[in-house]
């Protein structure tokens, strides 16, 4: 949960979204992540994304910066590709 006030959000025209899952039974759940890990998965999300640890974060941090950066960077603390 994020605890803030939505307002500074509308000011800027930004959309809060996300999925909540945990409140669905198990079995509808499951198939609704199969699905979008299946027919429903994005085919360019591999463009789009990419991840880092936390020792290449900087690096991709510094690309963001000289506007070389496209897309979404998920950081993945802890862990090696």
């Amino acid at each position: 949960s994020i605890d803030t006030t939505v307002y500074p959000f509308l000011l800027r025209g930004v959309t809060l979204a996300g999925i909540d899952s945990a409140g669905c039974p198990t079995e509808l759940r499951d198939s609704l992540w199969n699905r979008l890990a299946g027919d429903w998965a994005i085919p360019q999300l591999d463009e789009i994304t990419h991840e880092v640890t936390l020792e290449e974060l900087g690096a991709s941090i510094e690309m963001m910066r000289e506007g070389q950066h496209v897309g979404r960077t998920i950081v993945r603390p802890g862990e090696r590709k």
